[in-house]
C-alpha cells in the first residue's frame, strides 16, 4: 500500500511533521520499531505504579508565540497541550562546594547574582554576559528575514555570531578571563548537551541557556500527553503508526528512494512499504549505510560523517514519607558538581568510569504539575542524570551481566552519596522505588546508535554551517532528526514544523 508520506521512525521530530501533514489532509504513514510512538521522548512504566519519561526533563520556547506553541497552535492542539513554567527567578539551581547560584529568567538579575559571587571579577562578568546577549542576538536574527539586519543591535550581533561561530564555551570563557568557579556555575547545565565546556559550542550553549531564560517549562500533563496527542492528531487526520517494525531496507530506483522493507517485531516477517516522499526519522548515518552511501552526493557524504553526542546513565527514584521541598527541591531542577572544572569531571567519569566524585543533574517533576498519575499518592519522583561511556557499558553488559548490575549500582549510590552529604540528610532511608539505564539501555529501547543521546555531538565544528540538513541529495527522500536538524524537545518541533513548510508550502512558524 502506498502513501503520500512514509515515515520512518516516530521520535518527536516524525510526530511534528507527520500531525502537520496529515492535518493538512496528505496520506502519512508511519513505521517505528518500538511499541510506542516518541523515540527519547516515549515513556515507560514500571509495575502499576510508576511512569516516567525516558529522557526528557523540561523544554523551553513554549511560550506564546514560541515554536512549541505556534505549531501546536496550528494543529489546534495549543489548548489541550499546555505547559507549566519553572521558576523564572531560579529555574536551574547550580551547586558546588562553596558557591550556589540559582539562575533566573532576568539576565540582568543574573549579573547582579554573579557579581556578589564574585566581586572582585565584575568587569570580566560583564564581558562575557555582553557576549552572550550580543550572539543571542546574531542567532535570532538569522531566521527572522532580511529587514532584520536593518537594525543596528542585531548588525552587532551578527559580528559577534561571525567571531564565535567556531568557538567553544571554555574559549569564550577565557577570552573574558571568568573565575573557574564563575564558569562552572554557568556551565553546570553540561547534562543538556552531553559535553563540557572544553567540546560544547558556544552557540550551541547560547542558544540553550538563553531560551531557558525566556522560560524554562513542563508539560501540565507529563510529557506522555504531548507524544500521545500528536500520535492522535495523525490518526484523527487518516494517517496511520504502525508499530514494531524494525526497517531493514530502503528501495531505490535510480537516485529515488521508493519504499522501505520491515520487519515485523519481535519475530514476524518482512513487509513492503512505500510511499510518494520518504521521510527519515531514523539515524541519518545507519539509513546511509542501508542504503549505500555511493548513492549520495559527496557533499553529502562528508555531512554524514558526523560523530555522535556521548550517552548518559539516567536513574529514575521515588521516595515516601518525606517531603523534598523541605530539602531545597522545587519548580527548577538542580545541578551539581564536587569538581570545580567541569572538563576533568566529565573525563573523569566518561573516559575513567570514576564517580567517585560526580557532577549531575537531579530533576524532581512532582513539584511542577498538579497530575500525580505518574506516582502512588504519597511518593514524590526524583531523577539523576550524569555522562556515561558506551562501549564500555555495552561490552559490559555482553560480557558479565553482573558487573553490569554492580556498575549501575555503584554510579546511583555514588550521587545518593552526595544527595544525603548535601541535600537529604537520610535520602536512601526513604527511597520506595530505584531504576537505572545506561548508554546499552537507551540503544536498545530508544534506537539510538551507541546510546547517542543528542544525535550528533554539539561541537562547532558540527554545529555551524556544515552540519547536515533534511535534503539527502536523493530524490524523495528526506532526513528529519536531531542530527539533521536540531535536538531536543524544542529543536525536534523546530525540525519537523520547518521540514513541513518546506515540503507542503506552508507557513507554520
Amino acid at each position: 500500500m502506498s502513501t503520500d508520506y512514509l515515515i520512518v521512525g516516530s521520535g518527536l521530530c516524525a510526530l511534528v511533521f507527520g500531525a502537520l501533514m496529515a492535518r493538512s489532509g496528505r496520506r502519512v504513514t508511519v513505521l517505528e520499531a518500538h511499541d510506542v510512538p516518541g523515540g527519547f521522548g516515549h515513556t515507560f512504566s514500571m509495575g502499576r505504579a510508576y511512569r516516567f519519561n525516558a529522557q526528557l526533563h523540561y523544554v523551553w520556547n513554549c511560550g506564546e508565540g514560541d515554536t512549541v506553541q505556534r505549531t501546536l497552535q496550528h494543529l489546534g492542539l495549543d489548548r489541550e497541550v499546555s505547559f507549566e513554567r519553572f521558576d523564572p527567578a531560579g529555574f536551574d539551581h547550580m551547586r558546588m562546594p562553596g558557591y550556589a547560584l540559582d539562575i533566573p529568567g532576568d539576565p540582568a538579575v543574573l549579573r547582579r547574582r554573579l557579581g556578589a559571587l564574585f566581586p572582585a571579577h565584575s568587569a570580566q562578568i560583564g564581558r562575557f554576559l555582553e557576549a552572550v546577549e550580543l550572539t543571542r542576538r546574531g542567532l535570532d536574527s538569522l531566521g527572522a528575514g532580511p529587514a532584520a539586519w536593518r537594525h543596528i543591535d542585531n548588525w552587532r550581533g551578527a559580528a559577534r555570531l561571525l567571531a564565535y561561530r567556531n568557538a567553544t564555551l571554555q574559549q569564550v570563557f577565557d577570552r573574558c578571563a571568568l573565575p573557574r568557579a564563575a564558569q562552572t556555575l554557568l556551565a553546570l547545565q553540561w547534562p543538556d548537551f552531553m559535553l563540557p565546556p572544553a567540546r560544547l559550542s558556544f552557540c550551541a550553549w547560547v542558544l540553550l541557556f538563553t531560551g531557558y531564560q525566556r522560560g524554562a517549562y513542563y508539560p501540565s500533563r507529563h510529557f506522555e500527553h504531548v507524544v500521545d496527542s500528536l500520535a492522535e492528531a495523525i490518526v484523527a487526520g487518516g494517517g496511520r503508526l504502525l508499530y514494531q517494525r524494525e526497517v531493514v531496507g530502503f528501495e531505490l530506483a535510480g537516485r529515488r528512494v521508493t519504499g522501505v522493507t520491515a520487519r515485523q517485531l519481535p519475530d514476524g516477517g518482512l513487509e513492503t512499504h512505500r510511499g510518494r516522499t520518504v521521510i527519515c526519522n531514523m539515524d541519518p548515518q545507519r539509513a546511509a549505510g542501508m542504503i549505500g552511501l555511493e548513492a549520495f552526493s559527496p557533499r553529502l557524504r562528508r555531512r554524514l560523517t558526523y560523530r555522535y553526542s556521548a550517552s548518559n546513565f539516567m536513574a529514575y527514584c521515588a521516595v515516601k514519607d518525606i517531603d523534598l521541598a523541605a530539602h531545597g527541591f522545587g519548580r527548577w531542577n538542580v545541578f551539581h558538581s564536587g569538581d570545580e572544572d567541569l572538563n576533568v569531571a566529565f573525563a573523569r567519569m566518561l573516559e575513567q568510569r570514576d564517580y567517585r566524585n560526580p557532577s549531575f543533574a537531579m530533576s524532581t517533576p512532582g513539584f511542577l504539575t498538579g497530575d500525580r498519575s505518574d506516582r502512588p499518592e504519597g511518593q514524590q519522583i526524583i531523577e539523576f542524570l550524569t555522562v556515561a561511556d558506551y562501549d564500555y557499558f555495552q561490552q559490559l553488559r555482553q560480557r558479565d551481566k553482573t558487573a553490569y548490575r554492580r556498575k549501575k549500582r555503584e554510579i546511583l549510590d555514588a550521587m545518593i552519596a552526595v544527595v544525603e552529604a548535601h541535600y537529604v540528610p537520610d535520602f536512601r532511608r526513604h527511597l520506595a522505588f530505584r531504576t537505572s539505564g545506561t548508554p546499552a539501555t537507551n540503544e536498545r529501547f530508544c534506537w539510538c546508535p551507541q546510546g547517542n543521546s543528542y544525535g550528533s555531538e554539539m561541537t562547532p565544528q558540527q554545529f555551524g554551517l556544515g552540519r547536515l540538513r533534511a535534503d539527502s541529495s536523493l530524490r524523495d527522500f528526506y532526513f528529519c532528526n536531531a542530527s539533521s536538524g536540531y535536538p531536543g524537545f524544542a529543536g525536534a518541533f523546530w525540525t519537523g514544523a520547518r521540514l513541513y513548510e518546506k515540503l507542503a508550502g506552508e507557513r507554520v512558524l
